[in-house]
């Protein structure tokens, strides 16, 4: 994974988590790799995999097992929420963006129209 400036690592690693999450590469109460196989894995230093993995307990979307690993939490609806709220993050960004261009929603409907039908 190549790294953005604009945001911290942890930040980074936590949404390439979550995007796997939601798009179905790693399902529910899957157990994640241990923190230093995922500082392996993404090149990150063993103090920021534990900083990920305690964003996303605390978001609810994992839970840890004392002394056995880290899992993605069994509950769909976390799941269903969360991509829900990535889906939701996504188009407000593009929307935001199209208007600063100049386009009214109703534009921003019609040219999804035609590149959907092309």
């Amino acid at each position: 994974m190549k790294f953005n400036t604009a945001a911290p690592i942890y930040q980074q690693v936590v949404a390439d988590l979550k995007k796997k999450i939601v798009n179905g590469t790693i399902h529910p109460g899957d157990k994640l790799p241990s923190g230093r196989d995922l500082a392996v894995e993404y090149k990150i230093n063993p103090n920021t995999s534990s900083r990920v993995y305690a964003q996303l307990e605390d978001e609810g979307i994992t839970y840890t097992k004392r002394g056995i690993g880290t899992f993605v939490s069994d509950d769909e609806n976390i799941v269903n929420l969360l991509k829900i709220e990535m889906a939701t993050a996504l188009l407000t960004y593009f929307k935001t963006n199209m208007h600063e261009l100049g386009y009214s929603d109703d534009d921003i409907i019609d040219l999804i129209r035609r590149e959907k039908s092309c």
